[in-house]
């Protein structure tokens, strides 16, 4: 399945509705019109419906927190019981989406960043889409040192590139102090005008202080992170000024977005599986440990999420989370028994898998289901992001069958099963040119698995 433009919703007489109909309130704070959803056009009319000479309401954080406390998602991360396995998706927002990409037509990503209304909207835009249990804000891990000047811009079809990196003692001057309210007064603003539209728990986010390192010390995306382990390796003090400094904006980020109201965080440590376990406790645990230490008395659950990191799981935990993300490539099962009793966890279908057979995309969605195990702390989600040519048509659908079909008892819905390797059977006979002998010389054909 794939994306259908006639299937995409359209923007109409002051509301914005969706084909999906899941119940969500339209956002007060954007107006518009799209003038052909098959183009991906719109042209919007922005105004917020509760604002001050100051911006948008501030709402009470604590008024916020319990209007959620007893979700589905805030009692699965706390470990509580709950009737409804929670889903939401990493990259929700964005791509996949038409309604999202006739704003890009308009807009840059940077731009609908630092565009409350835009940005509300665009995180908005999934959940009224899918009918997930939590919103997660529209934002970049880079975000923050962005907006402190130090010449990050994001690239499309690059990612985050810094016009110059930061690799020495004397580079860290840079890095000075982060003021969410003077620096990035606009996404405060855009979750202020998400916690009075949404009617599930927004989840506030940054990026884990060495994947933002990772970034400014390469210049860009990598795949090898050479100059990030050259710095870690060959110059640990100055490697740790810098985590610590990172740390402390990664920090003042998440706290001021709960101040604000979000109701969860997730640390992105996105490619933290870059490092072996000892090379993570030694040069990166300890600044993830700070971020979440210092923000336990928020009382907020806190997620820790990052790619390939199926053998850093338990050391994730220990830095301090509620909740541990497991990213596709580890059996859910499996990272299950990596992370201590008394942190949740979280994921994990394969992204990829939602581009298949909608068959197939059931048994796998049950597969996860299955390796839960039917607990009580599991956060249903992927692996990691939405990928762009997902059809939003099959995420809805994940969603249904894991309201329907998920437990929270410790059972397992009939039909809910792991996935089994089939029994390897022989290869199709192939042309052996009229004789018996098998297609690769002497020998018994080899088996291949389906």
């Amino acid at each position: 399945m794939r994306n259908d433009p006639k299937m995409d919703p359209v923007v109409d007489r002051g509301a914005i509705v969706s084909s999906a109909g899941c119940g969500r309130r339209p956002p007060t704070a954007l107006r518009g019109t799209v003038a052909d959803p098959a183009a991906g056009t719109v042209r919007l009319s922005l105004h917020r419906s509760r604002t001050t000479d100051q911006g948008p309401v501030v709402a009470d954080p604590a008024a916020v927190h319990a209007r959620h406390v007893d979700s589905p998602f805030i009692r699965a991360c706390r470990g509580l019981p709950h009737d409804t396995v929670p889903v939401w998706f990493m990259r929700q927002a964005g791509r996949a989406l038409a309604e999202y990409r006739a704003i890009r037509a308009d807009h840059d990503f940077e731009q609908v960043v630092q565009t409350p209304e835009l940005a509300a909207e665009v995180t908005l835009q999934p959940v009224r889409r899918y009918g997930t249990d939590a919103a997660i804000l529209f934002s970049d891990i880079v975000t923050p040192v962005q907006a402190m000047g130090l010449g990050v811009t994001i690239k499309p079809g690059v990612g985050p590139v810094v016009d110059e990196p930061i690799r020495t003692i004397a580079d860290l001057e840079r890095l000075r102090r982060f003021e969410p309210d003077v620096d990035a007064p606009f996404v405060l603003d855009t979750v202020s005008i998400l916690v009075d539209e949404l009617d599930v728990p927004l989840i506030g986010f940054a990026g884990a202080p060495f994947t933002v390192a990772s970034y400014l010390v390469e210049g860009g995306p990598s795949r090898s992170y050479t100059r990030t382990k050259a710095l870690m390796f060959g110059d640990e003090l100055t490697w740790h000024r810098l985590m610590d400094r990172l740390a402390g904006i990664t920090l003042a980020s998440l706290r001021a977005q709960v101040e604000r109201g979000a109701s969860a965080v997730q640390l992105f440590d996105s490619w933290a599986g870059a490092l072996n376990p000892y090379d993570y406790q030694r040069f990166v645990e300890p600044h993830s440990r700070r971020v979440f230490e210092e923000l336990a008395d928020l009382g907020v659950p806190r997620i820790h999420f990052g790619v390939n990191t199926g053998e850093l799981l338990g050391r994730m935990a220990a830095a301090g989370a509620d909740v541990v993300g497991v990213d596709w490539r580890t059996p859910l099962d499996v990272g299950r028994e990596r992370i201590p009793e008394g942190v949740g966890f979280q994921g994990n279908l394969e992204p990829a898998v939602c581009l298949g057979s909608l068959d197939h995309v059931e048994a796998r969605v049950r597969d996860v289901l299955a390796r839960a195990g039917g607990r009580v702390d599991h956060v249903f989600n992927l692996g990691h992001g939405v990928l762009p040519p997902t059809d939003p048509a099959v995420l809805t659908h994940v969603v249904e069958l894991v309201h329907r079909e998920g437990r929270t008892d410790g059972t397992l819905a009939p039909g809910v099963a792991p996935l089994r390797p089939e029994v390897e059977s022989p290869r199709p006979d192939a042309d052996t040119g009229g004789t018996d002998e098998p297609p690769h010389g002497d020998g018994p054909r080899p088996a291949v698995g389906r």
